[in-house]
């Protein structure tokens, strides 16, 4: 028997209060900035009418400045749990259009409650962020709701997935919860983050400062490196984050979900190194033609693009990827791209997700910018993710691997457990052309015909030495392959390494070089 409801029921009056947030003037306010509000984006992220919200009737308990008359129910913050592709996450959505999304008390409380039950339950947590920042009416208390969420991210951090949005304003302290989580998306023209705003940057500065300038999608997702995923608006935001959580388990003691099997692309992958060992050619190419078919998810494609990470999966199973680009930069290791990779790797290596690395390098980014930057601590940081990780790791070597860069890109000697090289690939200290200026100096400046000579010597010692069979003969590559062989030696490598078990020695936690 259907239940008769009230005209003058109380409970779906209250129900639709919480529903309209700050009323429809201020929801036609965030339309016409081109956004989403925080109800719209949470139905377009999570299945359809899995949504089940907690907390819709919480109201802040500020009574002063004129707040006691201003009590909207759920409080500038819509938190619960769905599902995504049947999988169970907990999200909360800032609603701009309830006090600016500004965070007080109660909207700190409402977002740690549910990062709390994310965490007890092991499922992903979602943040989608657009705020005016700290609700100045409630002082102190709401700097304090802000530090609470900080905890809870950091206790999180290894243990679920959690993902924020920046879709709107994010500025001051509040900027520093995104920034514990695992990845950040930002919305074109409509999404900034920063610290200190432009009437700050301007005082001290004297600069005409804005906030595309301090924050937009061009500074941190080309420049600063703090935005992993850059969208055209919020439809595809949405949709990249129901992407990317495709690829990850929902917590650090399960497996990532499979997929149907799909062959990689046709590719004429055996001549795609060129000839020349000084011309460039496009990583991406050699990706495409091992994963899957249209499964390779890039992280970071804008920033420092000499260094390519993303997810793909290779039979049907999840993995993460390492690779050189010679296409920028020759491919070399620099500060931002060894801060990329390692970040990347303790990630894949938290969520137990294997590391396929493909290296052509040769060697790390010279120059005084990069030694007064800090590469030596900075180029650390990726040797030793990759030294801390556990996760099945695999490397295939198709070109340069030279000097202390081969070391870094998961070498054998750093517990690697499949080292692949292509016939292609050249293992040395250093490129031929400056190994003989060092090695044969004398000998090439008596020489008659200097350049002749040098030639002969380069020659000579790319036969001798810059090959993968010295390597090979000392067991530091496993096999050398044809091109069109390595995807199913992946295969078959993936397969032998799902049940590895790998640990390092007990202690709270090791001194990263930070």
């Amino acid at each position: 028997m259907a239940h008769k409801i009230p005209k003058k029921d109380p409970l779906q009056k209250a129900r639709q209060q919480a529903l309209t947030g700050g009323g429809a003037k201020r929801i036609q306010a965030q339309h016409s900035k081109g956004k989403l509000t925080a109800r719209e984006r949470i139905e377009l992220l999570l299945d359809s009418g899995s949504f089940h919200e907690i907390g819709a009737f919480v109201t802040h308990r500020c009574d002063d400045f004129g707040m006691k008359k201003q009590k909207v129910l759920g409080d500038g913050v819509v938190t619960g749990h769905g599902t995504i592709d049947g999988r169970t996450v907990y999200v909360f959505a800032h609603d701009f259009t309830v006090f600016g999304g500004s965070l007080s008390e109660a909207f700190a409380e409402k977002i740690v409650k549910c990062m709390e039950l994310a965490l007890k339950n092991g499922v992903p947590v979602i943040g989608l962020n657009d705020s005016g920042g700290a609700r100045i009416q409630e002082g102190v208390v709401s700097l304090g709701g802000y530090a609470d969420i900080f905890l809870q991210n950091t206790l999180a951090s290894g243990v679920i997935p959690q993902i924020s949005a920046v879709m709107g304003p994010c500025a001051g302290g509040a900027v520093y919860s995104p920034a514990i989580t695992d990845f950040i998306f930002m919305v074109e023209e409509t999404s900034y983050m920063f610290v200190t705003g432009p009437n700050v940057t301007k005082t001290v500065t004297h600069e005409k400062v804005g906030f595309e300038d301090l924050g937009g999608t061009t500074v941190h997702g080309e420049e600063s490196g703090v935005a992993h995923f850059v969208s055209k608006n919020d439809e595809a935001c949405l949709k990249h984050i129901r992407k990317l959580l495709s690829y990850l388990p929902s917590n650090n003691m399960e497996s990532a979900p499979e997929v149907e099997i799909s062959e990689a692309k046709e590719s004429s992958i055996d001549s795609l190194i060129p000839n020349d060992p000084n011309k460039p050619y496009d990583m991406h190419k050699v990706l495409d033609a091992v994963v899957d078919s249209d499964s390779f998810f890039e992280v970071h494609a804008n920033y420092a693009p000499n260094l390519i990470v993303g997810f793909a999966r290779i039979n049907g199973k999840s993995i993460g990827i390492v690779a050189n680009q010679p296409a920028q930069l020759a491919g070399t290791l620099d500060i931002n791209a060894s801060l990329k990779g390692a970040r990347f790797i303790r990630f894949c290596d938290a969520f137990n997700i294997p590391v396929l690395t493909f290296v052509d390098v040769p060697g790390f980014l010279p120059g005084t910018a990069q030694e007064k930057g800090g590469i030596i601590k900075h180029g650390a940081k990726l040797l030793y993710a990759y030294c801390e990780a556990t996760v099945p790791k695999i490397t295939v070597i198709t070109r340069k691997a030279y000097g202390g860069a081969y070391d870094v890109m998961n070498s054998k000697h750093i517990r690697s457990d499949l080292n692949f090289a292509w016939p292609t690939a050249e293992i040395a200290v250093m490129g031929p052309q400056g190994a003989v200026e060092v090695i044969f100096k004398d000998q090439i400046k008596s020489a008659r015909n200097k350049k002749k000579k040098q030639d002969e010597l380069v020659k000579e010692y790319r036969e001798k030495f810059a090959n993968p069979y010295i390597a090979a003969s000392r067991g530091y590559v496993d096999e050398v392959i044809y091109p069109h062989e390595t995807r199913d030696k992946l295969i078959a490598g993936l397969d032998m390494l799902k049940n590895k078990r790998d640990q390092n020695p007990p202690k709270k936690h090791g001194n990263i070089p930070l």
